[in-house]
């Protein structure tokens, strides 16, 4: 799909890998628009890139059908989705005082990372289906997974499984949408320079980038950004999810 005058939506895009998506897709040519809970960081990006900021939070129904046709009303009918929002606090199914993890904070991060990118790629695809197609296509929706859904670590229990629905779903939601020429496909990603990350001392981010078979460091999210600009280019990638990791493969803990 053309990226230049195409209006697109990053989840997430306020920062971290959704924020490095939104830069290089409105370098690119896009009118994107942000949909972030973080207000400031939100506008700051959204300005900085000439594109659009709605707050919303991605598992409120009524909230991302509204954030969709505003921003809809302002660059015209999105054709490119990427979903980037989402959280991932860790939790033993058993903590240090012998008690099991709240079905509350299991919940929260699956609602987030699962139902959550559900509930806006639903959305997105409802407001797209009978569209003028572009070419061949009508559009593409790329999902945010992580390794974890393949090798998730101790204390991941909620994020591994979320993440693993995330590419679940994938191929079924590819197959059914392709009537409709709407591509689908999910980017999980290593370990990467986010935000979270960047919380750590260097000591830690460069322990953690030594894990990496090669390159030996934390990807950059541009990096990120970049393999979603080659997806929604490249017309016969669909229903996939692409490992984008250095080759890395995640210890038990």
């Amino acid at each position: 799909m053309e990226i230049k005058g195409a209006a697109a939506i990053v989840t997430g895009g306020a920062s971290g890998l959704g924020g490095a998506t939104a830069e290089r897709l409105a370098k690119a040519g896009a009118k994107v628009t942000i949909f972030d809970l973080n207000a400031d960081l939100g506008r700051a990006k959204a300005a900085a890139i000439g594109g659009h900021f709605v707050a919303v939070n991605v598992t409120d129904e009524a909230a991302v059908e509204a954030a969709i046709i505003e921003a809809e009303g302002v660059h015209g009918k999105a054709r490119i989705l990427v979903n980037c929002a989402g959280i991932g606090p860790p939790g033993k199914v058993i903590g240090r005082d012998g008690k099991a993890l709240p079905l509350a904070e299991f919940s929260k991060i699956v609602a987030i990372n699962l139902f959550g990118t559900f509930n806006v790629l639903s959305k997105f695809a409802a407001r797209l289906y009978d569209a003028e197609p572009l070419g061949e296509e009508r559009g593409v929706i790329i999902n945010t997974a992580s390794v974890a859904a393949f090798e998730g670590q101790i204390g991941q229990p909620a994020y591994a499984a979320s993440k693993a629905g995330v590419v679940g779903m994938t191929i079924p939601i590819a197959r059914e949408l392709a009537r409709y020429g709407i591509r689908v496909m999910t980017i999980a990603p290593g370990l990467f320079l986010t935000p979270l990350m960047e919380s750590f001392t260097q000591e830690v981010q460069d322990s953690l980038g030594k894990q990496v078979p090669f390159p030996s460091r934390l990807g950059k999210p541009d990096e990120y950004a970049m393999m979603a600009e080659s997806i929604v280019l490249n017309p016969m990638l669909n229903g996939e999810t692409i490992r984008l990791d250095g080759a890395i493969r995640m210890t038990a803990k």
